[in-house]
């Protein structure tokens, strides 16, 4: 199971929201390039960033500060918020992106999610966040009447290479992980899913990993690794380890 140090981007900063309300904004770095690196050199593998203000705005704000991520790190870079048609995937992709994540035009506009898989395969993750299990979209600020299932099964067998599943609710509050939600949706689907929001504790991730065999394949963890809750070493080696086997 691979986890994402979280890099939001706000106004060209490294910043965490508390349940996806930008007044509420902790910043955590005012360089994003250093907290790359950072994430890079305590052995993650990936990285997750979001552009906070592009989620808002339906376009790239932050892309100065995306740039100088790709320039410091050599690992991959998953980037969503603000991408919503094929010229701006292509442009990411070009700049060096590994994957991008489509939230809001996968609910508006699922066949040019499905278009985006075909010209870019494996490079398309689709971002499904949600509101007491319906999907919130445009930067959280608006919640649509579509269960974040029914959205999910819209993308099964057209090639999206994750779901990226967050739990609005859990976001930035430390309150621990929606295991039970997310272990359900990556059960129904043959599309990996990987876990965001809420993740606060080692004990959380042992709780996801428990879960492995429904299809999880990774996590997303942000302020928990800001504020020294989660330790980078010992989190790495546990989600590393094999699946854990049912006792029966």
């Amino acid at each position: 199971m691979i986890i994402y140090p979280a890099i939001d981007l706000k106004d060209g900063a490294c910043v965490r929201l508390l349940r996806g309300e930008m007044s509420q904004a902790t910043v955590f770095n005012t360089d994003p390039g250093e907290q790359a690196r950072l994430f890079q050199s305590q052995g993650f593998e990936w990285l997750h960033l979001v552009d906070l203000n592009g989620a808002f705005e339906g376009k790239p704000v932050n892309g100065a500060a995306v740039e100088s991520i790709l320039k410091s790190v050599t690992i991959p870079v998953q980037l969503g918020g603000g991408i919503r048609d094929l010229n701006t995937i292509g442009m990411w992709l070009e700049k060096g992106i590994s994957r991008v994540i489509l939230g809001t035009v996968a609910l508006r506009d699922p066949e040019l999610v499905k278009a985006a898989c075909r010209e870019f395969p494996g490079k398309v993750a689709v971002g499904i966040d949600a509101r007491e299990g319906y999907v919130a979209v445009a930067g959280w600020a608006e919640t649509s009447d579509i269960k974040a299932l029914d959205l999910a099964l819209k993308f099964e067998d057209c090639g999206v290479a994750a779901i990226i599943y967050t739990d609005i609710n859990r976001d930035g509050a430390m309150g621990g992980v929606n295991v039970e939600s997310t272990s359900d949706l990556a059960f129904h689907l043959t599309t990996p899913v990987i876990a965001s929001g809420g993740v606060s504790s080692i004990e959380d991730l042992k709780a996801l990993k428990m879960e492995e065999d429904t299809g999880i394949e990774g996590v997303i963890c942000g302020r928990a690794l800001y504020d020294g809750r989660i330790d980078p070493k010992e989190a790495l080696a546990l989600l590393s380890a094999p699946a854990v086997e049912d006792a029966d």
